[in-house]
């Protein structure tokens, strides 16, 4: 029989996805379910990005680009991001790809060599392409713990006892996925003195929620000058501007830019110019919609948080940032006798009709004293209330 690689049979994936299709089925099968798994804002692309979007399509605008994308767009990123963060870059210095996944993979290639024993570390728990990206590019991944008992936040003195002369690439994510953490400017500071130490690393910056923090102003690495010039900021347009289906994101780094352009070239030629037009009315245009998306998460967050603490034997940090919530369940295991997240997971969404995602999701547990699952807050007031009235009732039914 004929096979396929090894590489394609470990390759991991994004369970968020593999849930949302078990949840999808389970609604075709006539099953009540409210789903709390998939990071995606549920409100409307802006209307003056769709119409920038249509608008391009009358145009004729809707053939190849430059694979670093129209200037047009480079420009209005570099204006964001000086908007955003205080600095300054080029147009030259981005790329813009097909979303702001892509530039995980291209960051592992252009900073590592295939089976050499290079090593990345990167965040656990985290988004689980970063583990699968290391692995498939023939990198070595080297997970270092986000701990409840830091707020989820990076640890400068772990950062620095992973770090070695075989470390090529340290992924850090702020805020954060799936906890909500993000990293304040004093951790970030202690953060940047470990990376000054050991110049052989590059950094991989994802700030794909930046504009989505709550309680303190958001810190870029890109804000650090010392370490500016290998620094890979990576951003995009799908969560501040509910453009996930757009694909439309961008990475900034001077020295990577054209090796990342080339990688682009090779892969998927250039994003879709249809959303890149798009894009700079998002990136350029009128911020209303946006901002009122972000307090509506706001609102949405301190609720969840509110009411998930009210659960018996669960307990809640109130995130940071983005839209994710991260509560701990093992109490709420023991006092069930269900044997982990895992379970838990599997018994709300069968029994309750409540769809989350588990720790095991967002790479492999490193504490045996924790349990958590993750709720996506990207859902309505409603579903909100419904679905932890859904989860209360299911827990004191089955408390021992």
């Amino acid at each position: 029989m004929i096979k396929v690689s090894k590489r394609s049979e470990n390759l991991g994936t994004e369970n968020a996805f593999v849930v949302l299709a078990e949840v999808n089925d389970l609604i075709r099968k006539g099953k009540d379910i409210i789903s709390f798994c998939i990071g995606q804002p549920d409100f409307e692309t802006p209307s003056h990005i769709k119409a920038a979007g249509i608008q391009a399509i009358e145009d004729g605008k809707h053939g190849y680009t430059p694979s670093s994308g129209i200037l047009e767009l480079r420009e209005a990123i570099a204006s964001y991001i000086f908007k955003t963060r205080s600095v300054r870059v080029e147009p030259t210095d981005i790329v813009v790809g097909a979303g702001a996944k892509p530039f995980i993979m291209y960051s592992v290639l252009s900073t590592t060599d295939f089976g050499v024993g290079d090593e990345v570390i990167y965040p656990v728990p985290g988004f689980p392409i970063y583990e699968s990206q290391i692995q498939a590019m023939g990198a070595v991944p080297v997970p270092i713990k986000l701990s409840q008992n830091n707020h989820f936040s990076l640890d400068a003195n772990e950062l620095e006892s992973k770090i070695n002369e075989k470390t090529k690439l340290v992924i850090i994510n702020s805020p954060h996925n799936p906890t909500g953490g993000s990293i304040p400017i004093t951790d970030m500071k202690d953060v940047v003195e470990v990376l000054m130490r050991n110049p052989q690393c590059w950094i991989f910056a994802d700030e794909i929620y930046s504009q989505l923090c709550y309680d303190d102003k958001f810190v870029s690495l890109m804000q650090f000058p010392e370490i500016q010039d290998r620094t890979i900021l990576s951003d995009g347009a799908s969560k501040t501007w509910a453009m996930t289906g757009w694909r439309l994101g961008f990475a900034v780094n001077k020295t990577l830019a054209p090796v990342f352009s080339k990688w682009v070239t090779n892969t998927e030629s250039c994003a879709s110019q249809i959303s890149q037009w798009a894009a700079v009315a998002a990136f350029s245009g009128n911020q209303t919609e946006a901002h009122n998306m972000r307090d509506s998460f706001l609102d949405r967050r301190n609720l969840i948080v509110e009411l998930t603490n009210q659960l018996p034997g669960v307990t809640c940090l109130k995130p940071g940032g983005a839209f994710y919530t991260w509560p701990d369940v093992s109490e709420v295991c023991r006092m069930t006798g269900i044997e982990n997240a895992e379970e838990f997971r599997q018994r709300l969404l069968n029994e309750a009709g409540v769809a989350v995602l588990a720790d095991i999701h967002f790479g492999k547990s490193m504490s045996d004293k924790e349990q958590h699952i993750r709720f996506s807050y990207a859902a309505s007031i409603h579903d909100i209330e419904s679905g932890i009235s859904r989860i209360d009732d299911f827990i004191r039914k089955n408390i021992r």
